[in-house]
């Protein structure tokens, strides 16, 4: 078993990043901690990516995972209160489950043909959450910050710090996200219809770490899109 209070590093995940306005902003709101409080206009984040192979972490092994929350006010977005953790490797669910993550079994799986990639979480083998971007190449933008989740241990509310750099596509475009069961609780996140999108992205390098330890939730500095020194992509 992976001690929790060990940092891990991930590198070169396939990932979409998004935030939107939510359907129903009241449940959206019904779901936060006391304590903690959205923005004016409440915002759902959502990260589906895969971990291909376990060479790629520093022992977290392979994985894939689809986790969910609500923006915070204080802490900057993206990042906010996890309130879905689906994830494929019971490895990876103990690991996160101490850490205070509100883990479940679940597999996602992302496809591109052409310029259109899918992302779709599944759970039990049923389709859950499916998104479907059209999508570009890597560039010289580099995408880098801190992203900082909160979750709850032991009653008490505890935060962590994820460093991030990934290489996001252009162009990048959100044509649907689709909330397939209205019977699972994740289904008060869905997005307002028309699709509003606040921020988001596809990139087939992300790496990031979870950190050792845990700490408050003071908001973050987040670094925006840049080119890197080199002028070029960090993994060419």
């Amino acid at each position: 078993m992976l001690d929790p209070a060990d940092p891990h590093l991930v590198v070169h995940s396939r990932m979409v990043y998004l935030c939107w306005l939510p359907a129903a902003p009241d449940a959206v709101v019904a779901l936060l901690p006391a304590g903690l409080r959205a923005g004016a206009d409440p915002h759902v984040f959502m990260n589906q990516y895969v971990v291909d192979d376990e060479t790629q972490t520093s022992g977290l092994g392979a994985y894939s995972l689809t986790y969910l929350g609500i923006c915070v006010a204080g802490l900057g977005a993206p990042g906010g209160w996890w309130t879905h953790y689906l994830c494929s490797s019971p490895r990876m669910r103990g690991y996160a489950a101490a850490r205070g993550a509100p883990v479940g079994a679940g597999h996602t799986w992302l496809e591109r043909r052409g310029d259109t990639l899918v992302a779709q979480t599944e759970v039990d083998g049923v389709p859950l959450i499916r998104t479907r971007v059209h999508v570009g190449h890597t560039g010289h933008l580099i995408r880098s910050g801190h992203h900082r989740y909160v979750t709850a241990r032991d009653g008490e509310l505890t935060g962590g710090v994820h460093p991030y750099v990934a290489e996001p596509v252009t162009p990048f475009e959100v044509e649907s996200v689709d909330f397939l069961d209205p019977d699972h609780p994740v289904h008060a996140l869905r997005p307002a219809n028309p699709l509003t999108i606040t921020e988001g992205f596809y990139s087939p390098r992300a790496s990031f770490a979870y950190p050792g330890g845990t700490g408050g939730y003071a908001p973050a500095h987040q670094v925006p899109e840049r080119r890197a020194r080199s002028g070029l992509p960090s993994g060419s």
